[in-house]
């Protein structure tokens, strides 16, 4: 075995805690990257595949009632492939042992051939027989939440009319893996279901026998989506056409594409901060070591060794622990990544997962790896190859002795003498206590970074079900209602005070920038859903003009005083030019805010309230809910509370995984960083430490001269380190910023102090292993050598 291979297996026992230290800081990286880009794939090869095999369409589009004719018409349209026309509408169900009226969708599938387009996956039981009125397919979410399967019953008003669905299966739809009741932002499986059932009895329930009121098609290859969306919208106008869109506004497929894309940037972002950590420590690390090696460096150049053999050397040492850091990332980065992936899968209820880990992602782990490293060390390797025999078998220069600060202000007699060697040291070797800090910091930035998000999700909830929206229930209605409805709702049990709301959907334009929405209309000064600013103050509407949500007027390209076209998605589809009175926050979804009055002259289609905002003594909800089951108008009933738990629990299951493995790797780079910058400082400062025993200093005075400096530079670290935090948080939700969900930036100073906590746990961890090597420091052998 050749020398320089004995003397690098050496090196690595030698240093096999800082080495392994910094393998875990690397495995950090990688196994966030692993969990993150393996999630990643197979939840695209899981949708892609669902996709093709079921046939999810790529256009869509809504009207009020269309001749069955129209559906040749649309098929002859130059790109389109397929078309498939279905009915669909709301409907409230009854579920028995379940109090709260329950949201309901029912779509329509052919009674004979099953869909061309947008087929159901069964799950489980069979598809309705032909000619059976109320038999249902029910979706795998609701019956889930209802423990309900094939054979089970749910009482639905149907158009007003009361039928009993009998559940003869359960499937699954790629148009509705995502599925989002009215006025709801997240999914509430309990209080939301999707039903499949023949067109025949459905569409004699809501008057569509010979029409549709939802059409959707597939297109050939390299058809132009727009020129066939605008041909659609001349053809359905006349029969009160909502607008047709294309898949990326298909409301499920734009969930998962929203998610794809978060999950895009933790690939990224996450990993890129931990590896750069980990270059960070390889560079100091290396270099270290090297000041350390100068004399060997020599002696083996003297013995022949040229720059190349001795810096792959140095290479082959990184290339280990780069190596070792990512077997140990993938393995953990798998584990984790499959539960998270099932974590999803079982979310938006895909009927099967694809999960495997390519040797691909790893083979560009190890790459990413490898380059970070090399980045972090080049300049070291090749000072190491470089240095000329003559130069390195003389010492490095003494330091330049003059007086500190400290002595220069007089302090040094309020001081010690091994306090003065501390403030001495770091005063006279400024550079390397400045890196050091700063990768102690960053061990405390990290660790913020990976629990932040809990504040932050706990103020989006206080802020949004508490602040924003105050009512204690959100009533629905499947169709528009007249202002008296309001009364009624105030003759309910319970109820306290009402406000009506009115939503309408829209498309927004200015200029090139379009976007497909809805508007909601309140009265001027609403006490239960208020709309806030940023100081979390309540905003009037104002009896003219439009707020707009400050990322939906960034994505328009308006401010305050601009003015945008807005088209009116139903109805006799209207169009007109409104000003922008101003922007508002919001953290979850996008829209804007009308004056109801002002919504409904644009509507244009009287005064009209599409729901209403209720106060309600909650002691009054069973009968509350009895009522309100008997009402047919009513489509759906939301409970802030409620709501409120679902977020919780819809980002727990999301966030839970990442931020319990992010802590646990930021805690072991604290670790790393710590264990690392105080391991070099006693390899450097062996000799000396040990020329002072001999002089008579104490163990525990070398020991606090050591340490001492370790414990002023931790300090001194922790408030850059919540700096770092700050700004790697603010970067990482710049990224993470979708339509969908914005989270704000809030770190609460507990956040801080558990940071703070870690590194000074770390740092005490630290000390008492460097404590304990100190003790059994070998003064003889020490002084013989200068490692």
């Amino acid at each position: 075995m050749r020398a320089l291979t004995w003397k690098l297996l050496r090196d690595l026992v030698h240093l096999r805690g800082q080495l392994l230290a910094i393998a875990m800081v690397i495995a950090g990286g990688v196994a966030s990257y692993i969990m993150a880009a393996s999630t990643l794939e197979a939840l695209r090869i899981t949708r892609d595949r669902f996709y093709a095999e079921y046939n999810f369409a790529e256009v869509f589009a809504s009207a009020e009632r269309v001749p069955n004719r129209v559906a040749a018409e649309l098929e002859d349209i130059p790109g389109v492939r397929a078309v498939e026309t279905r009915v669909i509408a709301p409907v409230s169900l009854d579920v028995a042992d379940f109090p709260e009226p329950v949201q309901g969708r029912l779509v329509s599938i052919p009674e004979r051939n099953p869909p061309t387009l947008n087929r159901v996956f069964l799950r489980s039981g069979r598809m309705p027989e032909p000619g059976a009125a109320h038999e249902a397919l029910v979706g795998e979410s609701f019956a889930q939440a209802h423990d309900l399967g094939p054979g089970d019953t749910v009482g639905a008003i149907i158009n007003g009319r009361r039928e009993e669905l009998r559940i003869v299966g359960i499937g699954l739809s790629p148009d509705f893996i995502f599925q989002l009741g009215g006025g709801s932002s997240f999914p509430d499986e309990e209080r939301f279901g999707m039903f499949w059932m023949h067109e025949e009895p459905l569409a004699g329930a809501f008057d569509m026998e010979g029409a549709f009121n939802d059409v959707s098609m597939s297109l050939e290859e390299g058809a132009s989506t727009g020129a066939v969306i605008e041909r659609v919208d001349l053809m359905l106008d006349r029969y009160g056409g909502l607008g047709a869109y294309d898949r990326m506004d298909q409301v499920s497929h734009r969930f998962l594409h929203e998610e794809f894309r978060q999950l895009e940037n933790m690939a990224t972002m996450i990993p890129a901060i931990f590896l750069g950590v980990a270059a960070f420590l390889l560079n100091v690390v290396v270099t270290r070591l090297i000041g350390t090696e100068r004399e060997q460096i020599a002696t083996l150049k003297a013995f022949g060794y040229g720059n190349f053999r001795i810096g792959m050397h140095y290479a082959g040492m990184i290339f280990l622990v780069c190596l070792g850091g990512t077997l140990i990332g993938t393995g953990a980065g798998y584990y984790v990544g499959r539960q998270w992936a099932d974590l999803y899968a079982e979310f938006y209820h895909f009927p099967f997962l694809d999960y495997r880990l390519r040797p691909g992602i790893v083979l560009i782990a190890l790459g990413i790896t490898m380059g970070a490293a090399v980045v972090g060390t080049f300049r070291a390797v090749r000072a190491a190859s470089r240095l000329a025999p003559a130069q390195a078998m003389r010492p490095e220069e003494p330091a330049m002795y003059r007086k500190t600060l400290v002595e220069r202000l007089g302090l040094q007699r309020f001081l010690s003498q091994p306090s003065r060697m501390i403030l001495r040291d770091l005063e006279r070797r400024p550079g390397k206590a400045a890196l050091s800090a700063l990768g102690i910091a960053s061990s405390a930035g990290i660790v913020i970074l990976a629990t932040f998000f809990i504040d932050a999700m706990t103020f989006t909830a206080e802020t949004e079900f508490g602040v924003a929206q105050r009512q204690d229930y959100s009533i629905s209605f499947s169709q528009q209602a007249s202002w008296s409805a309001v009364h009624e709702v105030l003759d309910l049990p319970g109820a306290s005070y009402a406000e009506p709301f009115r939503a309408v959907p829209v498309t927004l334009r200015n200029g090139t920038h379009s976007f497909r929405t809805s508007i909601e209309g309140l009265v001027h000064e609403p006490r239960l859903r208020r709309v806030i600013d940023t100081e979390l103050r309540p905003v009037p509407i104002p009896p003219e003009g439009i707020l707009l949500t400050d990322y939906l007027a960034e994505e328009l390209d308006v401010g305050a005083g601009d003015t945008l076209t807005v088209e009116v998605m139903e109805g006799s589809m209207r169009e007109a030019e409104i000003v922008v009175a101003g922007t508002v926050s919001q953290f979850i979804g996008v829209g804007g805010w009308m004056h109801i009055d002002s919504l409904n002259r644009l509507a244009g289609n009287g005064r009209s309230v599409s729901g209403v905002y209720l106060a309600a003594d909650q002691g009054s909800a069973a009968a509350l809910f009895r009522a309100l089951k008997e009402v047919p108008i009513v489509s759906g009933v939301q409970d802030l509370q409620t709501a409120k738990e679902k977020f919780y629990e819809t980002i727990a299951r999301q966030l839970f995984i990442f931020v319990v493995f992010a802590a646990i790797f930021a805690s072991l780079i604290a670790f790393g960083v710590v264990y690392n910058s105080a391991r070099i400082s006693l390899s450097e400062r062996g000799r000396e430490l040990a020329s002072l025993r001999v002089l008579g200093l104490t163990r525990g005075e070398i020991s606090y001269i050591l340490l001492g400096e370790q414990a002023l530079l931790t300090l001194a670290a922790i408030p850059v380190g919540f700096v770092m935090g700050w700004l790697l948080s603010a970067y990482l939700l710049s990224s993470f910023e979708t339509e969908l969900f914005r989270i704000p930036l809030v770190i609460h100073r507990r956040t801080y102090a558990f940071a703070a906590a870690v590194v000074l746990a770390a740092s005490t961890f630290s000390a008492l292993v460097v404590r304990r090597r100190l003790d059994r420091l070998d003064l003889i052998s020490v002084l013989k050598t200068r490692e």
